[in-house]
């Protein structure tokens, strides 16, 4: 009876991580689409005034990608 409850944990691990894992893609999508409407509205002037927008993208841009529930158990795994 155990292994179900363990399967069933482990399926609400891996959604939980997608789930997570897809947020973390939507608020990267937010600030592209704030940088974007800033670089239309600023026109020439949007290097100096879209700045901050854009450096914070770019340091999303590392982390906030979609990732599976497979990468999280293999760093699981090696670690």
């Amino acid at each position: 009876m155990s292994s179900i409850e363990d399967l069933q944990a482990l399926k609400d691990a891996q959604d939980n991580h997608i789930r997570e894992s897809w947020v973390s893609a939507m608020e990267l999508r937010l600030v592209k689409q704030e940088l974007q409407k800033c670089h239309q509205y600023e026109g020439v002037n949007h290097y100096a005034n879209c700045q901050q927008l854009s450096n914070r993208y770019v340091d999303m841009l590392k982390d906030h990608r979609v990732k599976g529930y497979k990468i999280q158990e293999k760093e699981v795994e090696s670690s």
